[in-house]
């Protein structure tokens, strides 16, 4: 939850949407091989199917509830998605900084987008948030998570869409369900970020995707 935003925005106000360096990324495997960046990131790396995303200094994704200027300096890496699919991570934050993260996204356009984060509200451990932006974004913090890793996962079924969030990668627990309203094609994939900090770096491991629905609720095949 952002309680502090007004010197997070004067460093990046004078972005666009989404900044216009989209590049090619790197391939994962079993996921769809035609994977691009929407902002470069200041370091990344994959070995072995362990992603590993370095966001620069104070880069936030944000559109303020309260009509702030929105934000979008962070690295994202995102695939194109099927109708119906599944992707999850374990992912792990080196916390330093305020609001620092690892995520996992889901992309329509700038104006439609999910970012389900394991996030930092104190600069040293980490929450599950999620924003859900259509237009302006829907910021919610949820459990509180000791040690810096815990697994997510998005699953799309239908228009619906479910956060899930676990500490074993087997036991699921939904955050939230919504429906972005629209038949758009989507995006989905991975992004770090650091709004307040010198830079944050996420690292996803245990990386899963399936082009399948999911039992509404359940998290589970």
């Amino acid at each position: 939850m952002r309680s502090v935003l007004g010197f997070i925005l004067l460093a990046t106000s004078f972005l666009p949407a989404f900044a216009q360096n989209t590049v090619g990324g790197p391939v994962l495997s079993g996921f769809p091989p035609n994977s691009h960046w929407r902002n470069l990131p200041a370091e990344w790396k994959e070995k072995n199917s362990v992603l590993t995303i370095r966001s620069a200094e104070k880069t936030d994704w944000y559109a303020a509830p309260t009509g702030d200027p929105a934000v979008a300096a962070t690295p994202v890496l995102l695939f194109p998605a099927p109708k119906d699919f599944w992707f999850s991570a374990k992912v792990s934050v080196d916390f330093k900084s305020l609001f620092d993260a690892g995520a996992l996204i889901v992309f329509v356009d700038e104006q439609n987008w999910v970012k389900f984060a394991f996030e930092s509200q104190d600069g040293k451990t980490g929450s599950i948030v999620s924003v859900v932006t259509r237009g302006l974004s829907d910021d919610n913090t949820g459990a509180h998570i000791e040690g810096n890793s815990i697994y997510l996962k998005v699953s799309k079924t239908g228009q619906a869409i479910f956060l899930f969030y676990s500490t074993d990668g087997r036991k699921w627990n939904v955050t939230r369900a919504f429906n972005l309203g629209t038949d758009k094609p989507m995006q989905f994939g991975f992004s770090s970020q650091s709004p307040t900090g010198t830079g944050a770096t996420a690292t996803f491991s245990e990386i899963l995707f399936k082009a399948e629905a999911l039992k509404p609720w359940s998290g589970g095949e």
